[in-house]
Parts: C-alpha cells; structure tokens; sequence
C-alpha cells in the first residue's frame, strides 16, 4: 500500500473511533480538520481548555527570554532578526497539567512522548514574527539528538485581535483559500490558519518515508493588534530524552538493500527498533529513515 494510503487509513481509523493512551491522553476526532495534504497539516479546534491556555501563560511569564533560531552550518543557537518573539521551555512533565497535555499530543500524533521535546511557550507582541522557515534541520549537530523534527503541534494560548497568524508560503492551493479583510497581509501569501485560543495546528515536515518537505515551510505573521501566545511541541523521529549515543559516531548506512522501500512505507515508524534501532543496539536501516548523519 502506498505510505499516503497507510497515513490515511490510521487517520480515518482514529477519526472513527478516537484514540486514548494508556497515561489517559484522549483526543475528540469530530473536533480535527485537515487543511491541507501538501504539506501535512490538521486544525484541532479546543485541543487545549482555557484554563490550561491561561496556565501555561502564567508559568511562562517571569521566564521569558529572547527567541533564538539554529544556525544552519554550526548548529548553535543564534540571536537573529527573522525570529522577534520571546519564549521560555516548560520542563516535561513539570506538573499535572503540563503532564496532560503531553499524553495528549502523543494520542493524537501517534508519536511517542520520549520523542518530543519540551513544550516552548512564545510571546509575541506588536510587529514581532518569525518569518518563513522549517522545523526540520539542515546541520549535523542537531540532528544528532533525536534526528529530523517530523511533526510540530502548535498551540494557540490566546486570541489575537489582529495579525500573528501562522502561514505557509508553499502549501498546495494556498491561493484558493478565501481571506476577508480580517487577515494580515502576510496571511495573504498562502494557506494560513488564525490564531484562536485553544485551538491547535498539527502539521508533518517530513514525508512519511522520512525525507524532507519543502511544502512544510511556515511562518508567524506580525503581529497587528494585540498580543499572541502560543506553546509549541516539536517531535521527532526517534527519542529526544534517551538518545542512542552509540549511533552518533558512527557512519551512517543501510544493511539491507529493501530499506529504501521498507522506509517508504512507513516501517521506520511501525517498526522503529529494527529499522532506527534502540539506545543499545543499531537498527538496519539508519540511512533510508533519516536518522544519522549523512
């Protein structure tokens, strides 16, 4: 079955039947909408309650820092003008709440919560944005830890009177979509989703068979009027918080000539100890699911 095919049938399985996880993290399927295939990307409207939008705001103020950007050779993070919010990481796990919603992202990912990395909180005031970008890597060093970002749930944590919309510069029909004058300008130039408080933006940067998506390049549009918040998990590949060490120093290869083909229909997600491998053992198939260093 082609990987798309097998993308949709688990979605239209979970759209049927909702899906919790073992830790009680549950998602309503009735409330998600796909807004796009190209990119990936699916509206969660109330995925997060009001009172747990204004819980995470308040542990966040107090922390807030200048929002830094990867650089793409070294790697490190950087000070840079296309990024203007501030932000702060919430630790996993950090209480009840935070807890909550964690188990909820991986119910409704299908991504394991060792993989994602903590929930980063961002604050955007009048003019600040963070202009058009994607969320997977281009160095070696970060890649090292966890691998590609393959998926971003972003989280809105308050209206916006105007502006700070999240856009994406080359979705597929982008320009079909109808926008009012109550989208920015930059939401003009392609598929855009509004903030609204409680709702969430899911959206895949890679393929299903782990290469790269040009079409997951988004932004944050400026803000107009008013003030955005927003909590954003990023999630990747393979364990974030117990990265398999012994992988890192080691060339990156496949050991059996399938792989490319195996990769490509989802098996570095269903079967990830032997195609990704664990943190004491390598998987056969490092190269095909975009693990390593190239």
């Amino acid at each position: 079955m082609p990987p798309l095919l097998l993308l949709l049938a688990v979605l239209v399985l979970a759209q049927s039947h909702g899906v919790a996880s073992s830790g009680g993290g549950f998602y309503d399927p009735k409330r998600v909408t796909q807004i796009s295939w190209r990119p990936r990307a699916f509206l969660y409207s109330g995925f997060l309650s009001h009172a747990e939008c204004d819980h995470l705001v308040k542990l966040a103020k107090g922390r807030l820092e200048k929002s830094m950007v990867a650089d793409n050779d070294s790697g490190k993070s950087v000070m840079s003008l296309v990024r203007t919010s501030s932000g702060t990481f919430l630790a996993k796990r950090e209480d009840d709440i935070i807890s909550g919603i964690e188990k909820r992202v991986a119910a409704w990912t299908f991504l394991p919560e060792e993989n994602a990395e903590s929930v980063q909180v961002l604050h955007y005031e009048v003019g600040q944005k963070y202009d058009a970008h994607f969320d997977y890597f281009t160095d070696k060093i970060n890649l090292k830890r966890g691998g590609h970002r393959v998926a971003t749930v972003l989280m809105y944590l308050t209206d916006v009177k105007q502006g700070g919309e999240t856009v994406f510069p080359n979705a597929e029909g982008g320009h079909l979509q109808l926008k009012d004058e109550t989208w920015s300008e930059c939401a003009r130039s392609g598929l855009a989703v509004k903030p609204r408080k409680g709702d969430a933006l899911l959206f895949f940067s890679l393929h299903v068979n782990a290469t790269t998506d040009p079409s997951s390049l988004h932004a944050s549009c400026p803000v107009v009027e008013g003030e955005k918040w927003s909590a954003t998990k990023w999630i990747h590949v393979r364990s974030f918080d117990n990265p398999p060490d012994v992988m890192t120093d080691l060339p990156c290869s496949d050991d059996n000539e399938m792989c490319p083909r195996w990769a490509a229909v989802g098996e570095c997600f269903k079967n990830a100890k032997y195609m990704v491998g664990t943190k004491d053992t390598l998987g056969f198939c490092r190269k095909s699911c975009g693990v390593c260093d190239a």
